[in-house]
């Protein structure tokens, strides 16, 4: 059974000219990636994930290997889609731990909107301040751990693990407002039923 080649391994040869091995990392992460800015954006997700990828063709020199490569995807794509935003309000200068997306994206017409409107649970995220919702998505729908949600938020692991804490509380209380019940197979509702409001310590 053949390995598969680690995302380091393909990283430095892509610095070394190798355009295959660029491309096979490309490959190996654009359906997540696409996803990330799916939920979030619908319609622009496309653009904003070539965006994400042209990104680190520029800075591909600049990554040190200090969290994963997958990691470091995730942190170009949280400043792509803050920017994306930007943009749309025509504001220089949101504050995204107080503002939804919801404030910011308001096109009824779009799939990401009917999307939001079938799914409870994507609704009540929608409602939390965008950092809140970045957090929740990254950590159950994206797996990253606390040591990962550090370096995308640039944060301490224990202070990750206080906002988790935090912003499953405020999605709890949005959903008992909204009246909806969550899909129980997803991981991040799964969460949710507890009444403890605990986050696993290793993650």
């Amino acid at each position: 059974m053949e390995t598969m080649e680690p995302d380091m391994g393909l990283l430095d040869r892509w610095r070394s000219g190798d355009r295959d091995a660029g491309q096979e990392l490309f490959s190996r992460h654009f359906a997540e990636i696409y996803r990330f800015f799916e939920h979030k954006v619908g319609a622009e997700a496309d653009d904003l994930t070539q965006r994400t990828f042209l990104a680190c063709v520029r800075s591909r020199d600049q990554f040190r290997a200090q969290s994963s490569f997958r990691t470091y995807l995730y942190v170009i794509a949280r400043h792509e889609l803050y920017g994306h935003l930007r943009r749309f309000s025509r504001r220089e200068e949101v504050d995204f731990s107080a503002t939804s997306i919801a404030q910011i994206v308001t096109s009824p017409s779009s799939r990401f909107d009917r999307d939001r409107r079938r799914e409870h649970l994507r609704v009540g995220l929608r409602d939390l301040p965008a950092e809140q919702q970045l957090l929740l998505e990254l950590h159950y729908w994206h797996d990253l751990d606390a040591a990962a949600l550090g370096e995308v938020f640039v944060a301490a692991p224990g202070a990750i693990r206080v906002r988790l804490l935090r912003a499953r509380q405020a999605l709890r209380e949005r959903l008992a407002q909204l009246g909806a019940l969550p899909e129980p197979a997803d991981p991040m509702a799964a969460s949710l039923v507890g009444t403890d409001g605990a986050v696993d310590p290793d993650r």
